[in-house]
C-alpha cells in the first residue's frame, strides 16, 4: 500500500531498508511529485558514516516499526544514477531514475511512478476449475528446458625441457697491417737545408716498426629469449541431444470463434 503523504514526510532521520531486509541508509528527505503532490523519492545518506546520498523510489514503501521497508534492493541504491541533491530533479532524471530501479512510470503531466497490482477490467475469474480449487482465470503452461553445463577434466600435459648443442660458426673478420713504401722526393729550395743537416758521407740506418692486427675469439654468454608455457581456452561447438517434454493446451467444446 502506497503510504500517504504525510506519513512519508514523517520518515526523515529513519532507517530505509530493502525488500530483504538489509539496511541502505538514513532518510534525509523526501521528495513529491510537483503535479500529484505524492512522495516519489527519499534522499537516502549512505556510505560510510553516511557521506554519500542517493535516490530511492518510494513507491509501495511501508513503515517496519522504527525502520520503512522499500521495494528496491540494496544493490541496486549502491548503482543508481548519481543526481544532485541540491538541486530540483528534472523529468529526464525521474524517467532515468526509474529505468534503474525497473519501475513502471508514465509522462502524463509529470514523469510518476504506475499504480500497481490491479488487473485491466477489475473482475475476478472467468468460469471454474473442473480438475481442483479454482485458482484464477487463466492456466499455466509449462515445458522442460535444457540446461547444458560443462565439467572440466584433464586432457594431456606438456612441459619444456632446455638442452645443450654444438654448432659451428664462420665469420669473415677484415685484419689490418702495415707495410713499408719507399718516398723518393728531388732536393728543393725547401728541404735543401734538412738535406744538409747531417754529415756529407756517411753510413745511416732508419728503421720503421710494423704493426699488423691479428683475429681475437672470446665467447661470451648472451640471453636471447625468455620461453614459457601459457594456456589458451578454445572454444568448439558440441552438438547436444536430449528429449523434452513440454504441455500443450486446447480448447474444447464450444468456443465460438
Amino acid at each position: 500500500m502506497t503510504p500517504e503523504p504525510t506519513h512519508a514526510y514523517n520518515w526523515q532521520g529513519r532507517t530505509l531498508k530493502d525488500r530483504n531486509g538489509d539496511k541502505i541508509g538514513t532518510v534525509d528527505a523526501v521528495y513529491v511529485d510537483q503535479q500529484t503532490d505524492k512522495p516519489e523519492w527519499a534522499l537516502v545518506n549512505t556510505g560510510l558514516f553516511g557521506t554519500k546520498s542517493s535516490f530511492v523510489p518510494i513507491a509501495g514503501a511501508s513503515p517496519s516499526g522504527e525502520d520503512i521497508v522499500v521495494r528496491v534492493e540494496a544493490q541496486q541504491v549502491k548503482d543508481a544514477p548519481k543526481m544532485d541533491p541540491e538541486q530540483e530533479l528534472s523529468e529526464q532524471q525521474e524517467a532515468e531514475l526509474f529505468r534503474h530501479y525497473g519501475i513502471a512510470y508514465t509522462t502524463e503531466g509529470s514523469v510518476t511512478a504506475t499504480e500497481s497490482g490491479q488487473t485491466s477490467a477489475g473482475r475476478g475469474p472467468v468460469g471454474r476449475d473442473t480438475s481442483g480449487p479454482t485458482t484464477d482465470e487463466a492456466m499455466t503452461r509449462s515445458e522442460e528446458e535444457l540446461r547444458v553445463g560443462t565439467a572440466d577434466r584433464e586432457r594431456g600435459r606438456a612441459r619444456l625441457r632446455k638442452y645443450v648443442v654444438t654448432e659451428q660458426v664462420q665469420q669473415t673478420v677484415p685484419v689490418r697491417r702495415e707495410e713499408v713504401r719507399v718516398e723518393r722526393e728531388p732536393i728543393t729550395d725547401e728541404n735543401v737545408d734538412q738535406a744538409l743537416a747531417g754529415p756529407e758521407i756517411s753510413s745511416e740506418e732508419h728503421e720503421v716498426v710494423l704493426h699488423e692486427e691479428e683475429p681475437v675469439v672470446q665467447k661470451r654468454v648472451v640471453p636471447k629469449e625468455r620461453v614459457r608455457m601459457e594456456k589458451d581456452e578454445v572454444t568448439d561447438e558440441v552438438q547436444i541431444s536430449e528429449s523434452v517434454r513440454k504441455e500443450q493446451i486446447e480448447a474444447e467444446g464450444d468456443t465460438g470463434r
